[in-house]
């Protein structure tokens, strides 16, 4: 099969584009509160240029990461600093004691945006992963590419059926997060580990199910792949989070 110069040209030029330029993550406060955004690369990744920052409501904020790179993103809620300056949030927090995650990811239960970038017109992998719990509501545009390329949210606040057991309140008894049946009772079949390793031994429960009812696009445990809940895009120029859909 004959292939021209000009289709081979446009190729080479995409595959230059995405691995020189970087990929654009626009972060997003759409909740009526404040919220910590933070962030954590993936090993072998670069960390990006803040690991953690304030976003008020209506407020964004502009990160870029260069191709091949993989991590996560999420929002941390009821943030304070106290008397002797040690920063901490009631969700999310990264237990670094300062508003910067410094490569220390968010305790669970916890929102994820998580992101795999990939060079030479490959297709990144992207998805809202609940397998941490909830605390926030959150989505993920892509901004351009092709094949593909779908927002994901989970717009529900989950918070609001969440069963007591799983329930994380504040002070005033109000549900704040939303456990994973994991982290609250720690059993192999809702952790999906020994004897419930594989996506065969460890299917659904009543309790995930609760987190995929509510956000069919996200990720409600560890082996919903089968569900869709991976989304792939080719060479997007970024890609906006946004708190509270």
């Amino acid at each position: 099969m004959m292939v021209s110069r000009a289709l081979i040209s446009f190729v080479f030029s995409a595959f230059l584009l995405r691995t020189c330029l970087a990929t654009t993550f626009t972060i997003k406060n759409n909740c009526p509160y404040t919220v910590w955004p933070a962030t954590l690369a993936g090993s072998g990744s670069t960390p990006l240029s803040s690991t953690g920052f304030q976003l008020s409501p209506g407020a964004t904020f502009s990160l870029s990461a260069s191709a091949p790179w993989s991590g996560r993103f999420w929002g941390r809620t009821g943030c304070s600093t106290d008397a002797s300056g040690r920063f901490s949030c009631a969700t999310g927090d990264c237990a670094s004691g300062a508003v910067a995650c410094n490569g220390a990811g968010g305790n669970p239960p916890v929102s994820l945006a998580e992101f795999t970038l990939v060079t030479g017109g490959g297709q990144d992998n992207y998805d809202v992963s609940l397998v941490d719990g909830f605390n926030l509501p959150l989505s993920i545009a892509p901004q351009g590419g092709s094949n593909g390329c779908q927002t994901t949210t989970c717009s529900a606040n989950i918070n609001s059926v969440c069963p007591a057991e799983l329930a994380v309140k504040d002070q005033n008894g109000n549900v704040i997060a939303c456990k994973s049946a994991c982290e609250a009772f720690g059993s192999p079949q809702y952790c999906c580990t020994g004897s419930f390793s594989t996506p065969q031994t460890c299917p659904p429960t009543n309790y995930s199910m609760i987190f995929k009812r509510q956000c069919p696009q996200a990720y409600s445990y560890a082996y919903d792949d089968a569900n869709g809940s991976l989304y792939t895009c080719v060479a997007p120029s970024g890609y906006v989070i946004t708190f509270c859909p």
